[in-house]
Order: structure tokens, then sequence, then C-alpha cells
């Protein structure tokens, strides 16, 4: 879990979706929709303002009862959303994503988006890197 998140990215094939803040909340959900994705982030060219989220719509669309066609997702954004950089360790993006409850975390270099981490993202390395030290050790046992 010490390898940076640069490792999951480069095993990740899929783009990063992204919306600008006049875009329609019906829209971004569609699209979240149609790719399965739990977030998406919100550009302006190529600088993030925010990030629009499942929880999003729950706490800011729902309660308040907006029109998700009217409304634009720069109104119910989760703005200056935390980030992390390539460099940042699984191990880190994990407690950040615990102790925040954030299930999302954006990748910036040099200010540019580069990625996005997900939760399922390090579920799965953490499976796989579990399974890795299962196979080893029994090829040790098997061995001795």
């Amino acid at each position: 879990m010490n390898e940076p998140v640069m490792k999951v990215l480069e095993q990740k094939s899929e783009k990063v979706e992204a919306v600008t803040a006049q875009t329609s909340i019906a829209e971004a959900v569609a699209r979240m929709n149609q790719r399965r994705i739990g977030s998406i982030l919100v550009m302006e060219g190529d600088r993030l303002v925010g990030i629009f989220t499942e929880r999003d719509v729950l706490t800011r669309v729902v309660p308040q009862q907006l029109d998700p066609s009217r409304t634009p997702v720069g109104e119910v954004m989760t703005r200056q959303p935390m980030t992390i950089t390539p460099s940042t360790t699984l191990q880190e993006a994990m407690m950040m994503m615990t102790d925040t409850r954030k299930r999302h975390l954006p990748v910036l270099q040099n200010g540019k988006v580069i990625g996005l981490l997900s939760i399922g993202d390090v579920t799965r390395w953490m499976v796989r890197d579990q399974q890795r030290t299962i196979e080893d050790l029994t090829d040790y046992v098997h061995r001795v």
C-alpha cells in the first residue's frame, strides 16, 4: 500500500469524465449513469473548480427539490474538492478517504487533472495486493 497513486492510474483505461459548471444536473447525472460512475469533475477549461457526486444529489438537490433539468451543476457541486498528487501513496489516499468520508479524489499534477482515484480503485488494488501476498506465502509453504 506504499505504492504511489500513479501506479493505479496507469492501470486505468477510462478517461476522466467532466462537465462545466453550467451543465444541468440532469445531464451530469445522465452521464454518470451512462458511465456507471459516482462522480464527475467540474472544470473551467483545464482548471478543476469542483466535483459533483451522488452524495451532492442526495444532500443538495433532493432536499431542496431543485429541478435537475434547470439547475446547473455549479449551484450544487462540492467546491474546492480535496485533491491528491500522483506521488501520494495508496495508504495515504485510503486514510484521507476514510477520515473525510470522500469516495473520489481528483489527482492533480502541476495544477492539472491527470486522473481520478475512487474508493473502488483502492479496494481493487488492495485485493490484488492481498492475493499476491497469499500466493507468495502459499508458494513458500509448499517449497519448505
